[in-house]
């Protein structure tokens, strides 16, 4: 899209692999996580300690890689990501079971584990093929978007989706304790019952029988789910307007279809 020579691009978009591959393997950790995929997780096939090991060797190789590329701004860029996702999976530590959580913490929490990498990949393009910084605000903006928008329809999916799907188990954030968008609005629209049911199960972790079902329920009729879909979908339409700004072509268009790839899956 921006007419880039060289091979740069294609040693970045590798480091960001392995950066999201070495975050996969430790959430699998931090979060107990028996699925990741639809597989086995590597901490269930050969345990904890290799899963630590082999994500901090892809950080150390994924940084020596982008030392390759020469550019001092991208490697500032996409190593400031890689803090910030540290960051936001301390956030999510601290949000979980919390349910007083609010959308303010949880966009937070979003942007750091998962939009950061995102708005950080498409910023380094503009970057390396010197297109300014009107460019790398608005690459920056669309990685943005859709990284809100990809986090959002993964967290209505865990509760309106199905395993194959996802990958892993549905429910998996309800039994982890995590405070998502669809719970927010669940809680804030719920009756008292409602709110005690939601503390008995994320706050103290007292899950029985049957209780999974009934939050799809609660989530569903208070129309959370539906809501949250729709703000993913917001925020798509917000990561395609961020495109304006670029030339007309192929690559525009596989990224507007990034976009509607990432909201179809909760269609």
């Amino acid at each position: 899209m921006f007419g880039y020579e060289g091979e740069g691009h294609v040693i970045l978009a590798a480091s960001v692999e392995f950066m999201h591959t070495a975050t996969l393997l430790h959430d699998d950790v931090v979060d107990e996580s028996d699925m990741r995929r639809g597989k086995l997780a590597a901490r269930k096939l050969w345990g904890n300690q290799a899963s630590v090991l082999v994500g901090d060797y892809l950080l150390g190789q994924a940084f020596k890689m982008m030392v390759d590329v020469r550019s001092l701004e991208a490697l500032r860029i996409l190593s400031e990501a890689s803090a910030i996702i540290a960051e936001g999976e301390v956030l999510q530590l601290g949000a979980a079971q919390d349910t007083t959580t609010t959308y303010d913490m949880y966009l937070r929490v979003i942007e750091a584990k998962t939009a950061a990498l995102f708005a950080a990949a498409c910023e380094v393009s503009p970057e390396i093929a010197d297109k300014g910084d009107e460019m790398r605000a608005a690459a920056r903006k669309f990685g943005l978007e859709l990284g809100y928008a990809f986090q959002l329809v993964d967290d209505a999916l865990d509760y309106g989706g199905a395993t194959v799907d996802l990958g892993k188990d549905v429910g998996d954030d309800f039994h982890e304790g995590k405070i998502t968008l669809p719970v927010i609005y669940a809680m804030e629209r719920g009756s008292d019952e409602d709110k005690a049911f939601w503390k008995r199960c994320l706050e103290d972790g007292d899950i029985k029988d049957g209780d999974l079902d009934h939050a799809i329920k609660l989530l569903k009729d208070t129309g959370a789910l539906a809501d949250t879909v729709q703000r993913a979908r917001d925020y798509g339409a917000s990561a395609i307007d961020a495109l304006s700004v670029f030339p007309d072509g192929p690559a525009k268009q596989a990224l507007k279809e990034a976009v509607d790839f990432c909201i179809a899956r909760v269609s």
